[in-house]
């Protein structure tokens, strides 16, 4: 016999929450994962009235929950928010190319326009051709940092005054975790941050800070969602990936481990004698940087000088390497034309 709803509303259960074991009919689940998602918003006050706010979208499951979430509690709660799909084509023959036509039909299916901008006409450059040159084991470096300022840059063109990105539970205690066996502490406060960018740039921030990436599948599937489910192509030797299997070894054995760890990171405190880092903004680009020369500009001009590793490794060492072969060239001219299209607004 099936058990009931844990709600006492009468129905069947057809599903046990990952999150905290409790027994829920279909309804009862959405109804929760929608309420809490609206209890992260309104405890940590993401948005304000009137706010025109971008959705990152790559068409996974994420992202797809999180346009169909934001859609659905802009209008039962009235947030007032002008919402709009924003995507980034990487250049990945047979991955992104696929799933930007998922992001098409969420862009019809949910009534919200959608803005694509590509790698190729930011930095001149597509993700097939830096693997090319690269190879698989630090692609992922490369796509990382200029995701991160395609996304911004998007956003200044569209006028935006937040982006709202997927990232759930499970991708931040991920992070936390990487950041700790790399001894990159100082990070932790900003991983854990529910939202960032409030010294400058465009704020960004993530309403599934504290949702499981289980109930988030769970949630796609029993509302039927339309949405892109292939790994990329280019991942599967990346650090992340060890970090999550170790954290799903440990989420068997103890279910609370990824908000606990989540937890750990806000509460580490860096000893005061410890050297943070200050965020500036890049002497080539003028986007936001805790270095002279922000790390998209130093791996953009190793693609483009054929030292593809220039940019890989700490940071003081990356920025010694750069300015060396400036030096060695004698000539600025071939660094600023080699950036100038990561410069244009």
């Amino acid at each position: 016999m099936a058990p009931k709803c844990k709600t006492g509303c009468g129905k069947n259960a057809i599903l046990k929450r990952p999150k905290t074991g409790d027994a829920l009919c279909r309804e009862c689940f959405f109804w929760a994962f929608e309420t809490e998602v609206h209890n992260t918003v309104t405890a940590a006050r993401l948005f304000r009235r009137g706010q025109y706010v971008a959705v990152a979208a790559s068409g996974g499951k994420d992202s797809t929950v999180l346009a169909h979430v934001m859609k659905e509690l802009n209008q039962r709660y009235d947030y007032g928010l002008r919402l709009v799909l924003l995507s980034i084509d990487e250049g990945i023959t047979g991955y992104r190319d696929d799933s930007l036509e998922t992001v098409k039909r969420n862009r019809d299916q949910y009534g919200i326009p959608l803005t694509v901008l590509s790698y190729e006409d930011l930095y001149g450059w597509t993700m097939d051709d830096i693997v090319k040159q690269v190879g698989l084991r630090n692609n992922c470096t490369f796509c990382g940092v200029f995701r991160r300022q395609a996304l911004d840059r998007g956003a200044a063109q569209l006028g935006v005054d937040q982006i709202v990105t997927g990232h759930n539970a499970d991708d931040i205690a991920e992070t936390v975790v990487m950041n700790v066996l790399r001894g990159d502490i100082a990070r932790l406060q900003r991983c854990t941050a529910i939202s960032t960018g409030t010294e400058g740039s465009i704020p960004r921030s993530k309403p599934f800070k504290y949702t499981y990436e289980k109930e988030i599948v769970m949630y796609a599937y029993f509302k039927k969602l339309d949405y892109f489910s292939t790994e990329c192509i280019y991942s599967p030797n990346a650090y992340r990936g060890y970090a999550r299997a170790y954290l799903k070894d440990l989420e068997a054995i103890r279910a609370t481990s990824i908000i606990d760890i989540i937890h750990s990171g806000e509460s580490l405190a860096v000893r005061d004698a410890a050297r943070l880092p200050t965020q500036g903004t890049c002497s080539r680009c003028q986007y936001i940087s805790s270095q002279p020369v922000c790390k998209a500009c130093v791996l953009l001009q190793g693609l483009n000088q054929g030292r593809p590793r220039l940019g890989i490794g700490k940071s003081s060492k990356v920025q010694e390497r750069a300015r060396e072969t400036e030096g060695e060239s004698g000539d600025r001219s071939e660094v600023d034309s080699a950036t100038v299209t990561v410069g244009a607004g």
